[in-house]
């Protein structure tokens, strides 16, 4: 006779744990503007600070790479660190995802808006 109760149940949970995951992501999104990664090329010679967001917040060059013919070589290892800042704040982004994820029981690697 209450057959049904077992799916609206499921269904209360459901919705429930998908109010939790949209506070956790709405909360994941500000916090990424304050997470920071550092990318870095030359051994170090070049950084660059993002956000786990992607956004380039700042660069550190050691000057003995401002040598004379050398600007190719700067450009290069400039345009390197900000890669590599913007490929570890792209992997922290997911890191965050997936702790997000396995509080909540999700399936790992699942697809979400981010």
């Amino acid at each position: 006779m209450f057959k049904g109760m077992g799916q609206m149940g499921d269904m209360a949970k459901m919705m429930k744990s998908a109010q939790e995951l949209q506070q956790k992501m709405e909360q994941l999104q500000e916090e990424m503007h304050e997470i920071m990664v550092t990318g870095e090329s030359g051994a170090g010679l070049v950084k660059a600070t993002a956000s786990a967001k992607g956004d380039l917040k700042g660069l550190d060059i050691d000057p003995s790479i401002f040598n004379g013919d050398d600007k190719e070589v700067v450009e290069d290892l400039i345009l390197a660190a900000i890669k590599d800042a913007q490929s570890k704040a792209s992997d922290r982004a997911a890191e965050e995802m997936q702790k997000i994820q396995e509080e909540l029981g999700l399936p790992a690697g699942m697809k979400l808006p981010f």
